[in-house]
C-alpha cells in the first residue's frame, strides 16, 4: 500500500483516513518531498495508476468514464483540487477525525453500525490500539 510505502520512507505521518466507496478522507502530515514530488502526488499517481491497470482489466466498459480532455493526461481519477484543510487546532483536528470515522455510518451509506466495526478506516485503531495497517500514528502521543 502506498500510503504505508510513504510512512516508512519518512514522507508522511498518517494519522486517521477511512476509504468509502466514491471517496476518501486523510489526515495526514506531510514531511518532505518524495523525490521531486509531493507525497500527495506521489499517492494520487500510484493509486491512479493500480486502479486504472484494474478497470482496463476487469471493467473495462467503464473507462470512458474516466476520460478527460486535458493536456496532461486522458483519464483524469482524483479531483483536481482536493479540499485540505489545515489542521491548526487540537479542537479541529478532533472533529475532522470524528467526521472522517463516523463518514461510514452516515444515512446516505450505512456500511456499519459502529465506526471500528468499518474495515477501511483507522477508527478500530483509536477503539483498540491496534495497527492493522502498520502504518498510523496516534495524533493523541504529540499533545
Amino acid at each position: 500500500m502506498i500510503l504505508k510505502e510513504l510512512v516508512n520512507r519518512k514522507k508522511i505521518v498518517v494519522y486517521a483516513f477511512v476509504i468509502m466507496p466514491n471517496h476518501l478522507h486523510l489526515v495526514w502530515k506531510m514531511i518532505e518531498l518524495n523525490g521531486k514530488e509531493m507525497p500527495h502526488a506521489s499517492f494520487n499517481k500510484f493509486t491512479s495508476h493500480q486502479i486504472f491497470q484494474d478497470i482496463k482489466l476487469q471493467h473495462s466498459e467503464r473507462l470512458s468514464d474516466f476520460k478527460v480532455t486535458d493536456a496532461e493526461r486522458n483519464f483524469r481519477l482524483w479531483q483536481r483540487d482536493p479540499l485540505a484543510v489545515l489542521m491548526d487546532s487540537q479542537n479541529k483536528l478532533e472533529q475532522k477525525i470524528d467526521y472522517i470515522h463516523l463518514n461510514p455510518l452516515q444515512e446516505r451509506w450505512q456500511l456499519c453500525e459502529k465506526p471500528e466495526d468499518y474495515d477501511w478506516s483507522s477508527a478500530r485503531f483509536y477503539e483498540t490500539g491496534i495497527d492493522n495497517f502498520g502504518f498510523l500514528t496516534d495524533y493523541r502521543d504529540l499533545l
